[in-house]
């Protein structure tokens, strides 16, 4: 694995050489902070505190709308015992108490009837909860409140939180209440909903979520946009938090033909760290890491504090779109296996058509955000329900974990200036040499079978030849295979000599620069 930038505390300057894991407890606990010990979280004053003009419903609109309510039932021949409302960030819930014998069916049947009275795009009837004997009528605010990061990042949910990975997601559509989920439980996350709904959004404000909540040496972010602008401010932060395949490639993955290298990179990563937590005999990332903590590990044996890893991919319906089916078998790999060594996907889409969110997609990504989408069917295939396509936009959200219960969101905004304070202000201070460098394969030395060679070996050589270019997509695509196959090939030509190392996600070097001497070299090899 390349070097990369690993935390130590002042004590761990020198080497263990054969000290044995008495003095090396000895030390006390290991400081994963220790290393960049002058860095200072970005303060809440770099946050606006975003307010709407005329946000707040008054008592007038509020009585209005009881009145009206109770009118239309009223003449559908359903009398109402009370009535009472409870004011929302994006939402009011209007309960009432029908009287005795009105059947529910009979009150939900007139949703459009009263969302016309209202005056609003839909109005949501729900039955009552467990232990209640009122129906809720859910009435879209005239002016949904915006509810802005600074309120939820300074909250008690949020500061006081005990998660490994905290997301300040925004306020609970009725209650108002901040609401916070732990990245870390999810273990993935997939974002959905049609264009200009809040999904770039939602993306900003967890990663602010992360700057906020979180020391460099814990948390690495790899940041995938095919739209290549929208991301760009977090280039700023790349020695503090970023993760890349090398030292030289660009800090946020616009090119969408180098991502797939990026992401086998990832594969490589989490096949490492499973070998770590093998050997160190433990169960997750938190169990490792607590136990290098406690100096129960021997870092002369390639032990190190393992930060968690968070893969974020804008726009993956591009990806597949451009690159191929091939990536989406290697995102599933890490979809399945990844979050117990600490790797976590946050995938998002403006198209959740079936043909790119797989089932296989699906059952590994139970956390789901829906934001509006312009039908039933689009909310089914994000949430296997309906409701999505009622939503009133402007972040208005569908929030679950895959356990029948969705929550409605109003997520908190931030714009484009408060991230330019953020990612400057972390910028400026105490960084690491470089960024977190992933794991690759190290440059294996490989006898070369030639009984053993793959029947698209030399069809390889003459590709690789042609294109001047040394890579596993490359073969991928041209033969359509597999990404083992192609990577066994890659290996055989390396062997042979016709391409050189392993480079990260770059294209391997061609050896070879005409076709005559490559076919020379080929019979030669035939006949040996």
């Amino acid at each position: 694995m390349e070097n990369r930038n690993k935390s130590k505390s002042v004590e761990d300057t020198h080497s263990f050489g054969e000290e044995s894991m008495e003095d090396i407890a000895a030390l006390g606990e290991y400081d994963p902070t220790l290393e960049l010990s002058q860095y200072s979280m970005p303060p809440l004053e770099l946050l606006a505190d975003h307010k709407s003009e005329n946000e707040e419903m008054n008592d007038d609109e509020i009585n209005s709308n009881k009145d009206k309510i109770v009118e239309i039932l009223g003449n559908f021949g359903i009398q109402i015992d009370e009535i009472k409302a409870t004011i929302g960030s994006t939402v009011t819930l209007y309960e009432i108490v029908p009287a005795p014998g009105v059947h529910f069916s009979k009150i939900k049947s007139l949703e459009e009837d009263i969302a016309f009275r209202l005056a609003v795009h839909n109005v949501r009837i729900i039955p009552p909860a467990s232990g209640k004997e009122t129906i809720g009528i859910k009435v879209p605010n005239t002016h949904p409140e915006m509810v802005s990061i600074r309120s939820i990042v300074a909250s008690s949910h949020f500061r006081e939180a005990k998660m490994e990975l905290p997301v300040a997601l925004g306020k609970t559509a009725i209650s108002n209440e901040p609401f916070v989920f732990d990245l870390a439980k999810m273990p993935h996350l997939w974002i959905a909903g049609a264009t200009g709904q809040g999904k770039t959004v939602c993306l900003n404000v967890i990663i602010t979520s992360i700057l906020y909540s979180k020391h460099p040496s814990q948390v690495k972010l790899i940041i995938f946009n095919t739209k290549s602008l929208e991301f760009i401010p977090y280039e700023r932060i790349e020695n503090h938090f970023l993760a890349k395949v090398s030292a030289d490639e660009e800090a946020i993955i616009s090119d969408t033909y180098k991502a797939n290298g990026a992401i086998n990179s990832l594969c490589i990563e989490m096949d490492t760290r499973y070998g770590l937590m093998r050997d160190a005999q433990v169960r997750n990332i938190k169990e490792y890491n607590d136990k290098f903590i406690a100096r129960k590990l021997n870092p002369n044996l390639g032990h190190s504090y393992l930060p968690y890893i968070v893969i974020i991919i804008n726009e993956y319906a591009d990806l597949i779109m451009t690159v191929g089916k091939e990536i989406e078998q290697t995102i599933t790999s890490l979809a399945m296996k990844a979050h117990t060594v600490g790797i976590h996907l946050i995938i998002a889409t403006r198209r959740p058509a079936t043909n790119i969110i797989t089932d296989v997609i699906k059952a590994n990504f139970p956390a789901r955000i829906a934001f509006r989408v312009n039908s039933q069917k689009d909310s089914r295939t994000i949430l296997d329900d309906v409701g999505a396509e009622q939503l009133i936009g402007r972040g208005d959200l569908l929030f679950t974990q895959g356990n029948n219960r969705v929550t409605r969101v109003q997520c908190a905004f931030i714009d484009i200036h408060e991230i330019d304070d953020v990612t400057r202000f972390v910028g400026n201070r105490q960084s690491y040499p470089s960024a977190f460098i992933l794991g690759n394969a190290e440059p294996k030395n490989i006898d070369l079978d030639l009984d053993k060679k793959d029947d698209l070996f030399e069809d390889s050589a003459r590709l690789v030849v042609i294109h001047q270019q040394g890579s596993t997509l490359l073969i991928q695509r041209k033969f359509s295979i597999g990404y083992n196959r192609a990577g066994r090939i890659m290996d055989q030509l390396e062997a042979a000599k016709i391409i050189g190392p392993n480079e990260g996600s770059k294209a391997r070097q061609v050896l070879f620069t005409d076709m005559t001497s490559l076919e020379n070299y080929l019979n030669k090899l035939a006949n040996e």
